[in-house]
């Protein structure tokens, strides 16, 4: 014979797992937001900085690099330099966040804004 509420997780014990790990994963993002990642492209000719919310906060461009006639070339140093810092940035997300958010049940959480654009 099953006792009434034999067996039943504690709804309350939940719910505290729950808010603990909702604040887990502030306390993540909010690490993240202030986290800086570097990225560089042409052997270090162009860095950029990127931060763990996918912020541009700096572009160094080494002055050998600059050549009025091939502006391409820059450009596309910049691109990648940009490229590597984000994708730094996105696997640091996925290190940090990946655990907290396969404890809700799977599934990144909506991050507010940290995709990016036309993705």
């Amino acid at each position: 014979m099953v006792q009434p509420g034999g067996g039943m997780p504690d709804m309350q014990q939940i719910l505290q797992q729950a808010q603990k790990m909702q604040e887990q994963l502030l306390a993540a993002q909010q690490e993240l937001a202030e986290t800086e990642v570097t990225g560089s492209a042409g052997g270090g000719l162009v860095t950029a900085t990127v931060s763990g919310g996918l912020e541009l906060k700096s572009l160094a461009i080494d002055p050998k690099v600059v050549d009025p006639e091939d502006t391409e070339t820059l450009a596309d140093l910049v691109v990648a330099a940009v490229r590597d810092a984000t994708a730094s940035a996105q696997k640091l997300t996925e290190e940090k966040l990946g655990p907290l958010a396969g404890g809700l049940g799977g599934g990144m959480p909506d991050l507010g804004g940290l995709g990016l654009p036309g993705q």
